[in-house]
């Protein structure tokens, strides 16, 4: 990979409704913070990848778009209640490069050197086909890419890994924790703790004890 081809997007929900399920994750600390925290620090490594030519942040929260703004992505207005794929296909059909990925905004762990890894194995494998990462437990998807000219055709929610199969993308196979590790409850949050967090997201950690995960 000899120089940035990516464009990658990142929807953001308002941080209001953002990551209901952390909700109580750190006591003392706001949830809006903490949800703008995981995002940002998602961003910052997206950023920092030397495959990405641009980020593109699709939210229609003030707040997000600022910091998004002030990181050097580009923002993109959401449609509220369009829903996660909406957001992607905007963000996607608003991109330049011709390689397109999205990933979803709870990686605060995230390396950008697996990041450049992953995108170097879907621009290294079968072309005109997408590809995609499950998340940790491998039901849920966290990364999804498609090549020049090739729609980015979304299917993220419950059980997105299946339904990006099935939808005819093929799975990305290697060993990216970082990026495989999304954050949707107080036990992911430890988790991704444990692999090193972004600061934002390490501050806030700092600043309260995350809830004990139930069992």
């Amino acid at each position: 990979m000899t120089q940035p081809r990516w464009a990658v997007v990142v929807p953001v929900k308002r941080l209001a409704v953002a990551k209901s399920r952390l909700r109580g994750a750190l006591p003392g600390v706001p949830h809006e913070e903490l949800a703008l925290a995981l995002a940002a620090d998602t961003l910052r490594a997206v950023l920092a990848c030397p495959a990405v030519a641009e980020a593109l942040v699709v939210t229609d929260d003030a707040r997000v778009a600022a910091a998004a703004r002030a990181a050097g992505a580009r923002v993109l207005p959401d449609e509220p209640d369009a829903g996660l794929n909406a957001a992607f296909r905007h963000g996607a059909a608003g991109a330049t490069a011709g390689w397109v990925a999205g990933i979803t905004a709870d990686v605060p762990a995230l390396r950008p050197a697996e990041l450049a890894g992953a995108l170097l194995a879907a621009q290294n494998g079968r072309q005109g086909v997408r590809r995609f990462l499950p998340d940790a437990p491998g039901e849920g998807t966290v990364l999804l890419t498609a090549g020049p000219g090739v729609p980015l055709d979304p299917r993220f929610g419950v059980g997105s890994a299946v339904a990006h199969a099935a939808s005819g993308a093929l799975p990305l196979d290697g060993d990216w924790p970082s990026l495989r590790r999304d954050v949707d409850t107080a036990a992911d949050l430890t988790a991704a703790a444990r692999l090193g967090l972004g600061p934002r997201t390490a501050a806030l950690v700092a600043a309260g004890r995350p809830a004990r995960a139930a069992g």
